[in-house]
């Protein structure tokens, strides 16, 4: 069989004069180590059928790897015979170990896929209310989700290293997000605010010349030459200036059902950056088949989130009647639901709210996730009645989210991602 060599390759010529592909044959595995690579695939089951024995570092990170996805009884620190299957345990001093192990051994985006997937197939949660286990867990925002749904149960012991974990990722969150956010929606509010008579620099040409194309001329050429058109701007439109007045309306209205944890640490930080803005009214809300209203939180977004309730029902038609009630400028109100949509009050009157909202001039949002894992599941009936009013359902990432009320803010068609899928 003939090797393709990669189009990087480089190639010499050999001592038979044959042409050698010697980028290839640096990058091509030897049979002892394709071996090696494969019996960690494979787990220790395949000791024998491999040939290989596993030593130094190589069996330290399998005995992590085996201890939560191998098996037999297994444990951090010791060896247990038998099948495959899961073997971590409930001891916290192991588990701990365990901890130290796979952030020693592997990056830090693989040791919170392995965290998660210990939490998830294991049951490991009551463990987290251990301040021990927190300050040797890898903080990320499936671990902040966790926390937040454990916060009832948590003793009081552990809330203070719980909130610093918290405090840990919400910081992190707000260094990635904040600075684009500001910019985006800044500009976007200085366009919105347009004025009739603006100097040259201010002027909005798209617009002017969009509302002015009545007045297009046709100019007959001279001397045998094509003739040319122009639009007579009879009327400019110009972008407004910045002043330190409230222009917009935002109300973030937020499902904190136990699906809806990555979504709700996101929108709780973005509800924190919107409200540090003097031109953005912000209002957050959160609601299962309760409402509550935490805008006076939002100063400080993990305050927010320990204010939360990951759980429970969902009363999407309670929450927005919540909404509707604080609405005083419909024209210049934007209304974010983030919601899986799986509603358990009142669909019929659900969406007569979001016709209303819509009829009176309120700029109407429908997003499923607001996640970096894309839409998780939903109620595809509700999403498409929500569509058919105008207001189209899909999950955004957080680095859209910016880009989404800026849209909302203009008044402009929303940059739907992947907008054919879309329900």
């Amino acid at each position: 069989m003939t090797a393709h060599a990669p189009q990087h390759a480089t190639q010499d010529d050999d001592k038979t004069g044959e042409t050698v592909d010697t980028e290839t044959t640096r990058a091509r595995p030897t049979d002892g180590e394709r071996m090696r690579r494969w019996r960690m695939v494979l787990g220790a089951d395949s000791a024998e059928s491999t040939g290989c024995t596993l030593t130094g570092q190589d069996a330290a990170m399998d005995g992590a790897l085996d201890a939560l996805y191998g098996g037999g009884g297994k444990k951090p620190g010791g060896r247990g015979g038998g099948g495959r299957s899961a073997g971590l345990g409930a001891s916290a001093p192991s588990v701990a170990r365990w901890l130290g192990d796979i952030r020693t051994y592997f990056p830090s985006s693989v040791v919170q896929v392995m965290q998660r997937d210990a939490i998830d197939r294991l049951g490991l949660s009551t463990l987290l209310l251990e301040p021990e286990m927190l300050e040797a867990v890898e903080a990320d925002v499936h671990l902040v989700g966790t926390l937040l749904s454990l916060n009832k149960a948590m003793p009081e012991t552990t809330k203070e290293t719980a909130r610093a974990v918290v405090r840990k990722v919400v910081d992190d969150l707000e260094k990635r997000l904040e600075s684009r956010t500001r910019a985006t929606l800044t500009g976007a509010l200085d366009r919105s605010a347009r004025i009739s008579r603006p100097r040259h620099r201010d002027i909005d040409w798209d617009r002017t010349i969009r509302a002015n194309l009545k007045n297009y001329l046709t100019i007959p050429g001279a001397d045998g030459e094509e003739a040319t058109g122009t639009v007579v701007p009879e009327r400019l439109i110009g972008y407004g200036r910045a002043s330190q007045s409230v222009k917009k309306d935002v109300i973030l209205c937020i499902d904190q059902s136990g699906s809806m944890a990555a979504s709700v640490v996101y929108a709780s930080v973005f509800g924190a950056v919107l409200a540090s803005m003097r031109t953005l009214a912000t209002r957050l809300v959160v609601f299962d088949t309760a409402v509550v209203d935490l805008t006076d939180q939002l100063d400080d977004p993990v305050d927010v989130l320990f204010g939360t309730q990951l759980g429970g029902g969902t009363d999407i038609n309670r929450a927005l009647a919540y909404c509707q009630s604080k609405i005083t400028r419909p024209a210049d109100t934007v209304v974010v639901l983030i919601s899986d949509l799986y509603e358990g009050g009142i669909r019929d009157e659900m969406l007569k709210r979001v016709a209303a909202m819509k009829a009176s001039g309120v700029q109407f949002v429908t997003l499923l996730a607001l996640s970096d894992e894309g839409a998780p599941a939903y109620d595809h009936e509700h999403a498409a009645a929500l569509g058919a009013l105008g207001a189209p359902a899909f999950a955004c990432t957080p680095d859209l989210f910016p880009d989404i009320m800026a849209a909302a803010i203009e008044k402009r068609p929303l940059p739907i991602p992947d907008k054919e899928a879309q329900p």
